[in-house]
């Protein structure tokens, strides 16, 4: 014979469960659809999504690219990840970090689950404006608020020119520059070059060449004094000549 209770009990969560069901739902309309990125699962429950809580501890189920943690008493930003489980032994979280205060990217493996602790950063806009003697002055295109970032926190300073608007990334809690990275390409005039060859075109012979910012830069023999050209700030190599 079924005990009284337990039959009460399973019939009012039956009970609630059936009036819950019955219950209209809503769904999201038109414009919550656009604004929420996904697929349509992701669509029907949004809030399945896992977020960071940034007042506890995180785990490597949270690491993503462009997270930025506190690892080995200094701060490193994850640029590539990949979860790995092998048919034997444990899984683990093989990851690419780069150093915010060198830029030293190393790579970095963590066992699957441990605890890991994400710092918040945010990323504006700054338009360069001159250099002093601690460092370099940027202005937000915002607010006008005006910054002093150090060289060694930017990722291409040599290739900095008035008006250049660059990312700097900050600590949000203590409103501290982590970083500056100019454009992925900058466009530079040439101020001087020995005279190229009429009519060559190669580009596999390089020769060196000063452009405005101080900088030499190795080019094709074709490019000349007067010309400019575009230069990619993250291998400081030249891309191909501009006309302007």
């Amino acid at each position: 014979m079924r005990d009284g209770s337990v039959f009460f009990s399973t019939f009012s969560l039956r009970g609630e469960a059936a009036v819950r069901d019955a219950q209209p739902r809503s769904h999201p309309s038109a414009a919550q659809r656009r604004l929420i990125p996904g697929s349509r699962r992701s669509l029907a429950a949004p809030y399945l999504r896992r977020q960071i809580n940034f007042d506890t501890m995180a785990t490597t189920a949270d690491i993503k690219n462009g997270m930025c943690i506190n690892h080995n008493g200094g701060l490193w930003l994850i640029i590539e990840f990949l979860h790995v489980k092998p048919g034997k032994g444990a899984a683990f979280v093989r990851t690419k970090l780069r150093n915010l205060a060198t830029g030293r990217v190393v790579d970095h493996t963590f066992n699957s689950g441990v605890k890991i602790d994400p710092v918040r950063i945010e990323t504006r806009e700054y338009q360069y404006l001159y250099k002093e003697e601690n460092g370099y002055v940027f202005m937000n295109t915002d607010n006008y608020e005006q910054v002093t970032v150090e060289e060694h926190l930017i990722n291409a300073p040599e290739f900095l020119k008035d008006g250049v608007v660059c990312l700097l990334q900050f600590h949000a809690d203590e409103e501290r520059v982590l970083s500056c990275e100019l454009p992925a390409h900058v466009l530079v005039e040439v101020t001087y070059s020995e005279p190229g060859i009429k009519g060559d075109t190669a580009t596999n012979t390089l020769k060196p060449a000063t452009v405005d910012t101080g900088v030499e830069v190795r080019v094709p023999l074709f490019v000349d004094t007067g010309d400019w050209i575009k230069v990619d700030t993250r291998t400081k190599e030249y891309v191909e000549r501009v006309k302007k």
